[in-house]
């Protein structure tokens, strides 16, 4: 298994930054940020599965496109993963025919370019010999992390969240984790509004990772334009001793 990373930014402006995508092999999304926008038309034709995390702007702005831009190309839906209240959200806010058209009556109800699958956190979504399992987050809206496991290693992705007991309890439960991906929005300076946004700033995250039981690769993500620099000097100031590194557009894990 291979997990490609599409945009891991807070944020745009310039050619290096997009926000949060994944791509696992070559027919998974989890998240569909504006880094999916980099892929080539038969690049998105061949994808089959989007794993939400939460309905946030950055998390979904390319799903719309993907859906309208490759549905003709595809022989079957596109199925889109999210917890129910997600779903609804995504429904009642963006495919409801006033910001997008409802793909899922495109052309038809019975044969329509997306279709919608209801996960449940700690249930895994298991995808020819792969598993994708919804983790607990804590964010603004209701949210998600996903663990991704090839059966002989595991990758993490916290997705949006601010400090989340239930997501250490299921992370350390995971004998084979080899990749934790975990966010850090702001600066330290700006801890409270990383409160009042439910994000992570580095001297949330050093509690937080107090809570890990087990050895991982630690990678940054999210973080916001304008504070990646001095975020990454405070981290490396708090957490030094777990050696995290920043997430990079292109990285790729292999599992």
């Amino acid at each position: 298994m291979k997990i490609r990373i599409l945009g891991c930014s807070g944020g745009i402006g310039g050619r290096h930054l997009r926000t949060t995508s994944l791509l696992v092999d070559h027919d998974i999304l989890i998240d569909a940020g504006t880094g999916v926008g980099d892929l080539s038309l038969a690049e998105l034709a061949m994808i089959d599965h989007v794993f939400i995390t939460h309905s946030h702007l950055d998390h979904v702005a390319c799903l719309p496109f993907m859906v309208d831009t490759v549905g003709d190309m595809r022989n079957k839906p596109l199925t889109v993963h999210a917890t129910q209240a997600t779903l609804e959200i995504i429904q009642a806010h963006i495919f409801n025919w006033a910001i997008w058209p409802d793909f899922s009556e495109i052309p038809n109800r019975d044969k329509p370019f997306m279709r919608y699958a209801e996960i449940k956190t700690g249930k895994a979504v298991k995808l020819e010999g792969r598993e994708i399992t919804p983790l607990p987050a804590n964010h603004t809206v209701p949210a998600v992390g996903y663990r991704i496991d090839s059966g002989e290693g595991s990758l993490v992705f916290s997705g949006d969240t601010t400090v989340c007991d239930e997501l250490w309890k299921a992370v350390n439960k995971i004998r084979n984790l080899r990749y934790l991906i975990i966010e850090t929005a702001f600066s330290n300076r700006e801890r409270q509004l990383a409160i009042a946004s439910k994000h992570l700033c580095p001297d949330m995250l050093k509690e937080e990772l107090l809570k890990l039981q087990r050895e991982a690769d630690i990678y940054i993500t999210h973080l916001k334009p304008g504070q990646i620099e001095l975020t990454m000097q405070e981290i490396e100031e708090f957490i030094g001793e777990y050696k995290p590194r920043m997430l990079q557009n292109n990285q790729v894990f292999e599992l």
